[in-house]
């Protein structure tokens, strides 16, 4: 990617918190949260970590495509994983560069080849994703030319560990709360958790820090805190990612997406317990499950 302007929150900034994952949340970061007070249950005096959202605004080329409500780090990933789910993209162009202006809170992605989306534009759906998530145009434009990898797998014990590690890394979620993660995974690693106020956002962040870095889809498993709604389980087919796995649950129109796909659909997914609904024969069941799901399980709202 040449000529670049990243923003603070990038790559460069967060070589302190590597570790095991490639890139995971800075829930240090000042920028991300503030103190704001108030009253607990009995009255008393509090301050409390809120997460801090504000406008981006996207151009591709010379065309202004959206403003999106964000927690502003990452907008380079932000803008090419939005334009690559929006299918602005294409997996073959050649970025030019991307150009962050923290002052006037604009990102513009310059691109070899010219783009013109006004008539895409004016077809808009506001999904069931939080922050005001936008598509544009067909949003199965190519979704039924995508063969996910009939030889992925996924083993139970893979899944175990990852949930497991996922909920206790260092997050904005247990900073401050309000917020959705998701994270890219190969075996029992997590790889990048990127976190946002929408989680449409959180996945785009991860589809643009794979493009910007030629990161593989065919092996990987997706991790989200959010719904398995029919936007989640599109953004995942179109990344080429043939296991979606949440802690929450699913929607109809979701199942069915992912059933048409032979997208692996894991939801409820808590501690050693499960359920799959879509994409069953990628599983390996190689470990002891927790057996039953629990009624509060089944209960429990989504995030």
């Amino acid at each position: 990617m040449a000529g670049a302007a990243l923003a603070p929150g990038t790559a460069a900034s967060h070589s302190s918190l590597m570790s095991d994952y490639l890139l995971q949340p800075d829930p240090a970061d000042p920028r991300l949260t503030q103190q704001v007070s108030g009253r607990d249950q009995d009255g008393n005096l509090v301050d409390a970590a809120v997460v801090v959202e504000r406008p981006l605004t996207l151009f591709l080329n010379g065309q202004e495509i959206v403003t999106m409500m964000t927690i502003g780090d990452y907008p380079d990933y932000l803008a090419v994983g939005y334009l690559l789910n929006q299918n602005m993209l294409h997996h073959d162009d050649e970025i030019e560069g991307v150009d962050y202006d923290d002052e006037l809170e604009v990102v513009v992605v310059r691109t070899a080849r010219e783009t013109d989306y006004e008539d895409k534009l004016k077809k808009k759906t506001h999904t069931s994703g939080c922050a005001q998530g936008t598509a544009f145009g067909d949003l199965m434009e190519k979704f039924d030319e995508i063969d996910l990898p009939a030889d992925a797998k996924l083993k139970t014990s893979w899944l175990y560990e990852l949930t497991k590690k996922i909920n206790t890394s260092p997050s904005l979620y247990l900073e401050a709360g309000a917020i959705h993660g998701s994270v890219l995974c190969h075996e029992d690693r997590p790889l990048i958790y990127m976190e946002d106020v929408g989680r449409h956002n959180a996945v785009d962040k991860i589809a643009g820090y794979m493009f910007l870095h030629g990161i593989g889809a065919g092996d990987k498993i997706f991790y989200t805190t959010g719904r398995l709604t029919s936007e989640m389980v599109i953004k995942t087919v179109q990344m080429g990612i043939p296991i979606l796995v949440s802690r929450s649950g699913f929607t109809a129109w979701g199942v069915d997406l992912a059933r048409e796909a032979n997208l692996t659909l894991i939801g409820r997914a808590r501690g050693k317990r499960f359920l799959t609904l879509a994409g069953e024969g990628r599983i390996v069941y190689d470990a002891d499950g927790g057996g039953e799901a629990e009624d509060a399980d089944r209960r429990s709202k989504g995030d």
